[in-house]
């Protein structure tokens, strides 16, 4: 027999935090999580990697990491990050879930949030992270889409703030494609208060929406065709891949020729200031967007940056479910 209405299984938590995007978050919040994230790093000097984090703030919590794109830092570093914060992992591929054929992505969204307490997606198109998000009772983080990848620009910030302190004013130069990367780096311009040149050509420029947003910010946004005149006075030079794994060959061959002048080089760099940093988020093709020369210089500093993925994402999943 019926004793009435039953409450609902799930509900949205009023404390909960979407990671869509960088300029969707609140600024103090981004640099909150910086903050943050450098205080933890710090916190596990001399510690085994393998150690929990003494406070264990995903002690009983359970972590989906969808990936419908492969991935080695995005995995790995998630997953270490869940584990060593005192929760558990569920590493489900796009195979596994055939996201939006088989099932809605509602549905999905809803299914998945009666078992576990966040979802980190890692996608193709954004409105399958949107609808995720939309439909989902448990937080959504954004592990990469075809036009974002905040969470890699979070751990790029502290990586700069690590060598050389505050980010804002800084001169930042990304050289080849407006990419999906760029597109992060455009947000992170406007929300942490830095200046960005792009430098590529007109055919790979990042679309109007992501410079519009910054500029409206109040950060200086310049599209410079010479790489030498744009990387003048540069605190710190970015490159990305130039292909896809999903280019063709003829692709490939038609991206190369029109951004080798856009490499990253020893001579390139000597046009920034002396001790401007490298960055590249990885997997790099050497000698394609960047020489070795430069990737294993003093300057460089892309280990660090695959690193911070680490520890930016820890506080990331913090800020979302608010421990």
């Amino acid at each position: 027999m019926g004793a009435g209405p039953h409450a609902p299984l799930s509900q949205k938590r009023n404390d909960m935090n979407h990671f869509l995007d960088i300029h969707k978050t609140d600024a103090n919040d981004l640099r909150a999580m910086i903050d943050q994230a450098g205080a933890m790093k710090r916190a596990r000097l001399g510690r085994p990697k393998a150690a929990l984090d003494e406070a264990q703030p995903l002690k009983d919590r359970m972590v989906a990491l969808i990936f419908e794109k492969p991935s080695t830092r995005t995995r790995v570093s998630f997953d270490v990050g869940v584990r060593q914060m005192g929760g558990q992992t569920m590493v489900l591929s796009g195979k596994d879930m055939q996201l939006g054929h088989g099932e809605t992505i509602a549905d999905t969204a809803r299914v998945l949030s009666r078992y576990v307490d966040m979802i980190m997606i890692r996608t193709f198109d954004e409105t399958i992270l949107t609808e995720m998000a939309e439909y989902s009772d448990v937080p959504v983080i954004n592990g990469l889409t075809d036009r974002t990848h905040p969470c890699q620009i979070m751990a790029d910030v502290l990586t700069f703030e690590e060598h050389r302190g505050p980010i804002a004013g800084k001169k930042v130069v990304w050289t080849g494609d407006g990419n999906n990367v760029c597109a992060s780096f455009l947000h992170a311009a406007g929300q942490f208060g830095f200046d960005l040149t792009f430098t590529g050509p007109a055919q790979f420029d990042p679309e109007e929406e992501f410079m519009g947003f910054a500029r409206q910010k109040g950060s200086q946004i310049v599209v410079e065709r010479d790489p030498f005149k744009a990387v003048e006075g540069a605190d710190l030079v970015v490159a990305d891949t130039w292909v896809s794994m999903h280019d063709s060959q003829s692709a490939k061959e038609r991206r190369h020729n029109l951004l080798r002048p856009y490499q990253v080089n020893t001579e390139l760099m000597s046009h920034a200031k002396p001790d401007a940093l490298f960055m590249h988020c990885l997997p790099a093709h050497r000698e394609e967007e960047a020489t070795s020369e430069v990737m294993d210089g003093p300057n460089s500093v892309i280990f660090d940056e695959a690193e911070n993925r680490l520890h930016a994402q820890k506080a990331v999943m913090r800020w979302c479910l608010g421990v």
